[in-house]
């Protein structure tokens, strides 16, 4: 889960050296929280947070196979 979502935001940022994306599991849950440049940040969240809502939706539906829920938070 982790690689897929790293893979999908450095297609999206320019700082790619800056992304990091940490993974927090237990048995039903996962958290990934991402982290990347301020100047990106706009990149990954989109216009009235549009980019963000489809990443989010992209990944629930990849955890939704392993029977497991999933949670996206970008941090400042």
């Amino acid at each position: 889960m982790k690689e897929i979502l790293e893979t999908i935001i450095l297609n999206l940022v320019e700082n790619k050296n800056e992304v990091s994306v940490t993974s927090k599991e237990d048995e039903q849950n996962i958290t990934l929280e991402v982290k990347v440049a301020e100047s990106d940040m706009g990149r990954v969240i989109g216009k009235q947070g549009r980019i963000a809502k489809a990443i989010r939706t992209v990944m629930k539906s990849l955890a939704a196979r392993e029977h497991k829920r999933i949670s996206i938070e970008f941090l400042d």
